[in-house]
């Protein structure tokens, strides 16, 4: 197509054989071909130009609104270009002296069609974008959030508690028949089919789930990000636009886009809970050890916990409540272990957790305290000091370090530059920890983990499960580093305390990208899974019951006489 000036009129435009393209002025034809050109190329400031100035530009596809030229901005320069394609056809509608809607058909040159719908508007003479709906081709999958996925790939049992439940399962556990790939395609090139299934897979296929697919994982589940260089970052299914959290990113996005009910994963120091709250979802970290780990592929054996994500509490509370029973597995040791009582109505909000919070996540916290203390049976809130978080992540860092390269460390270092820079450079900094180091971190890791433990005896504790909502896609730098840190100090005690936690979307938070969910998490003493999943259907009961006498007539009514 021929690179012509924004604007400028063009008898010679290559459009001009395109059906309906006589019909459309000659400079927003132009307008419309120095957009396609810039497209193709993915000419990022090229396409910045195209689109209107300023926070009420828009733009939406399947994935999501983006609202605001910099949203925009932000979301192209993460995606990358689009596969070469023509325009077919061309639907111009004038809506005014400056202003036009063009829908137009894309052909792909290695298949399938798309459909652009624009609104047009004409500032300061020129023809700028102020809003558009993109309709992709349609595809078999995402494969950045998918390896393999059918419709069900795997039948499970046709009857039981789970029945019509579908689940993708991270790309960490056995399957028969198939290859574990961990996240990287040069190790999934390098492994054999899988001669057995995980007990934590079987599981819910025996309890009527059905096998949708194996989703995407950060490499070697190492990362809380959710990004992948190899297979593309999967989609924020609440915030688009954003990181969807990780290393479950795959199952998490699958459950949030509604591609699957249940998301089974793993939770070594948040890989549950931090895409949980990123995309709005429930996700429950088991006690350690409590969900059989056989045929999963180890990160570091201490603190790899076998969990769950779901959209809503009755789906977590079907699957813990059939998972957690002897009629699931054989090799589960505990039935509900301690489940069965009631946890207490009793929590404690570690300061320096609330602390590391972003003040925009500590204030809408503390905004559903105080809606709590409103009610009747309103629950009892303390703080507490659980001393530096500091104190807790750097020696669980570097036991998780001594054991992933103990399991990963021959494949690595035979493999190095198939890593993504981010993980590759954590198992560098992995390789160099010594036996005394372990040794170490594992004596200052004990009295921290009675320490929890005594904590939680008798309450459970509450606390933002990540500082702040996801960030952009496009966060590098300083800026992202600093996240995972604080991020990493909220999610790690309950790792070292080998406790279950459980995280609830409850918080709603203002981000760059729009509105955003933030979870809250309870972390409870082992082997109480059932009943704190439970506790938390509680929790978020009455934090709605707290909101509605907030709103109601009665209470506006009788704020405004006061």
């Amino acid at each position: 197509m021929a690179d012509l000036p924004m604007g400028a009129p063009s008898a010679a435009s290559a459009l001009y054989g395109v059906i309906g393209a006589a019909a459309v002025p000659i400079d927003l034809l132009a307008a419309f071909e120095k957009y396609e050109a810039a497209i193709l190329a993915n000419d990022l400031e090229r396409l910045d130009a195209a689109f209107a100035p300023g926070p009420d530009t828009v733009r939406g596809d399947a994935a999501g609104l983006l609202v605001g030229r910099d949203a925009i901005s932000a979301f192209r320069s993460a995606r990358g270009g689009v596969a070469t394609r023509v325009i077919e056809r061309i639907e111009h509608r004038p809506m005014g002296v400056d202003a036009a809607l063009l829908i137009s058909v894309s052909r792909y040159v290695d298949g399938g069609t798309g459909l652009q719908t624009q609104l047009w508007e004409r500032v300061d003479g020129q023809w700028l974008i102020t809003a558009a709906h993109v309709t992709p081709r349609a595809q078999a999958f995402d494969k950045s959030v998918w390896r393999m996925v059918g419709d069900p790939l795997f039948q499970g049992a046709w009857e039981g508690p789970l029945a019509g439940l579908t689940v993708a399962v991270k790309d960490l556990f056995t399957i028969k028949g198939y290859r574990v790939g961990a996240g990287n395609p040069t190790y999934l090139e390098g492994q054999r089919a899988e001669s057995t299934t995980a007990p934590a897979v079987s599981d819910l296929l025996r309890g009527g789930a059905s096998l949708r697919g194996i989703a995407r994982t950060d490499e070697f589940a190492y990362s809380v990000a959710g990004d992948n260089v190899h297979y593309g970052t999967p989609p924020n299914g609440a915030l688009p636009g954003a990181l969807p959290g990780g290393s479950s990113s795959g199952p998490a996005t699958a459950v949030a886009t509604g591609q699957a009910d249940v998301g089974l994963a793993t939770d070594t120091a948040g890989s549950v809970r931090v895409p949980a709250s990123y995309q709005g979802l429930w996700g429950l970290r088991t006690t350690h050890g409590l969900v059989p780990r056989q045929g999963l592929l180890p990160l570091a054996q201490s603190f790899d916990t076998v969990g769950w994500l779901t959209r809503d509490g009755d789906t977590l509370r079907r699957i813990a409540e059939w998972c957690l029973s002897y009629d699931s597995s054989e090799s589960t040791e505990k039935v509900f272990g301690e489940s069965g009582d009631e946890l207490p109505w009793c929590f404690i909000v570690p300061t320096e957790a609330l602390a590391s919070a972003e003040p925009a996540t500590a204030d809408a916290f503390t905004e559903m305290l105080a809606a709590l203390a409103t009610l009747d049976d309103a629950p009892l809130v303390e703080e507490v000091s659980l001393g530096d978080l500091d104190d807790y992540l750097q020696p669980f860092r570097t036991v998780q370090g001594a054991e992933a390269w103990r399991n990963n460390g021959e494949w690595v270092g035979a493999n190095s530059e198939a890593l993504g820079s981010a993980v590759a450079e954590r198992f560098r900094v992995a390789a160099d920890v010594t036996a005394e180091d372990e040794s170490a971190a594992r004596q200052l890791l004990a009295p921290l983990r009675e320490r929890l433990r005594g904590v939680v005896r008798n309450a459970v504790l509450l606390l933002p499960t990540v500082p702040s909502p996801a960030p952009a896609r496009t966060a590098t730098g300083e800026r992202i580093d600093a996240l995972r840190a604080a991020t990493l100090r909220m999610t790690t005690p309950a790792a070292v305390g080998g406790l279950p936690a459980i995280s609830v979307p409850l918080l709603t938070v203002d981000s760059a990208l729009g509105r955003a969910p933030v979870g809250v998490s309870l972390i409870s003493r082992e082997g109480t899974d059932l009943a704190l999943v439970r506790l938390a259907q509680r929790f978020a009961a009455a934090l709605d019951a707290a909101k509605s006498a907030s709103t109601s007539p009665t209470a506006v009514i009788e704020g405004d006489l006061a």
